[in-house]
């Protein structure tokens, strides 16, 4: 099992960066494959990034490529979330999952992700 701990969120005005933080408790961090997920009120849960176990495989919602960008540090049992160039749209409910994967790609979809942080409010003013 893992435990999972997002930090990082805030206000912020348009155009302007956070970066977010999920830390992981456990040994294990570099065996599972992790994503950002984000809820906006009253609305659904949906994918924003992904990360395969080592790293080396990224992948992005449309809406949020190429403004931000998903890293790891498995030596700190860290991922990341550079937000960039954010839009009052960004504003949500950002959480961090995990799922055992070695290997292959980190998937898009939520339900495959057991494991799941708290939350960090992000809020992006026009």
């Amino acid at each position: 099992q893992v435990q999972l701990g997002e930090s990082g969120g805030g206000l912020v005005q348009a155009g302007g960066s956070l970066r977010l933080s999920c830390a992981a408790s456990g040994r294990t961090f570099s065996a599972y494959a992790m994503g950002w997920f984000r809820q906006a009120p009253v609305r659904e849960r949906v994918f924003v990034a992904a990360i395969s176990a080592s790293g080396g495989a990224t992948t992005y919602a449309d809406s949020v490529k190429g403004r931000f960008t998903i890293s790891r540090d498995n030596a700190k049992n860290t991922m990341y979330l550079q937000l960039n160039s954010l839009k009052p749209e960004d504003t949500a409910v950002y959480y961090c999952a995990a799922r055992l994967l070695r290997f292959g790609l980190a998937s898009t979809n939520q339900y495959d992700y057991p494991y799941w942080g708290q939350g960090t409010q992000v809020t992006v003013s026009s």
